[in-house]
């Protein structure tokens, strides 16, 4: 298989051999590492290695986020695959049907890719020119059954409404998470801890960006008065990613519990901030990432 020229078909053809190839040249390089001691002298065997430092006997999924997986990697591979090329996801109905998997099964390993997904490779503070939004997501009111509806949950109530949080540098790369309210006192400390006080900030005209002047060069567009660009003024990019977002919500995955919001922000954010890379070095950095997540740990 060619390095950085991955599609489907060559990942379907993957047999479970090439698949442990392919995963201990992303972990390793030519080189294999005991996972335990750190060790890089070890040993091939019938069953994976065994290091010549701590004795231990391992696997190439030891302390990655195959970890303890029963699920054959063909399987694993085809669903990363899936995961970061489609552009709105893919819902665990469609990949238990295409990998033959149960839901649960499925909606499982969806989410152990997703948990890789958060802060991959992109810890730098945002600078230059930043966007920052809200939005909410829930059904709308009038969409609901008459017995359904929510009273008092226009606008920017969020009785049955969960406020995500996003933050975009233009030609950069993109932060979001869900948050308890929309106010000052929530947002601001999260945009002094994600972007550099000398970026400038655009904005609506949400009462929470009032103060951002003290830290940042801040200029606004007020929506109510139909202002939607102002000279270099606009949060059109990252409303852009907001419909992108959404139709992906709405679209593939329907209903969306508070609980696991998070982790479908993150998937989504993963993407975006990818969109330029090829699906293998998409895959390649999640295939690196030692981040676990057990099923007690999801379900708690």
């Amino acid at each position: 298989m060619k390095h950085g020229n991955f599609n489907l078909m060559q990942v379907a053809l993957m047999g479970e051999d090439e698949c442990k190839k392919h995963l201990a040249f992303s972990r390793w390089g030519g080189t294999t590492v005991c996972p335990y001691c750190e060790n890089d002298k070890c040993y091939t065997t019938k069953t994976g290695y065994k290091c010549a430092k701590c004795r231990r006997v391992f696997s190439v999924t030891v302390g990655t986020i195959f970890h303890d997986s029963r699920i054959k990697l063909t399987k694993w591979y085809i669903a990363l695959y899936l995961i970061t090329a489609h552009k709105k996801g893919i819902s665990s109905h469609q990949l238990a049907r295409d990998i033959d998997v149960t839901q649960k099964t499925a909606w499982y390993m969806l989410h152990r890719l997703r948990h890789t997904f958060k802060d991959n490779g992109y810890t730098e503070k945002l600078s230059k020119t930043v966007e920052v939004d809200e939005t909410f997501v829930g059904g709308k009111n009038r969409n609901r059954h008459w017995n359904k509806k929510v009273p008092n949950s226009q606008g920017r109530s969020f009785k049955d409404k969960t406020p995500v949080f996003g933050m975009l540098q233009r030609g950069g790369k993109l932060r979001a998470q869900s948050v308890p309210d929309t106010k000052r006192k929530t947002l601001e400390p999260i945009i002094l801890a994600n972007v550099k006080k000398n970026a400038k900030v655009m904005s609506d005209e949400w009462t929470a960006y009032n103060k951002l002047y003290k830290n940042f060069t801040h200029k606004v567009v007020n929506h109510r008065r139909f202002q939607y660009v102002v000279g270099t003024a606009h949060t059109n990019t990252i409303e852009g990613f907001w419909s992108l977002f959404k139709r992906g919500i709405l679209g593939i995955y329907h209903n969306v519990s508070r609980k696991h919001l998070d982790r479908y922000v993150d998937e989504f954010v993963y993407r975006y901030n990818t969109r330029n890379e090829k699906p293998e070095k998409r895959m390649k950095k999640v295939l690196q990432s030692k981040k676990q997540l057990s099923f007690k740990q999801l379900t708690k």
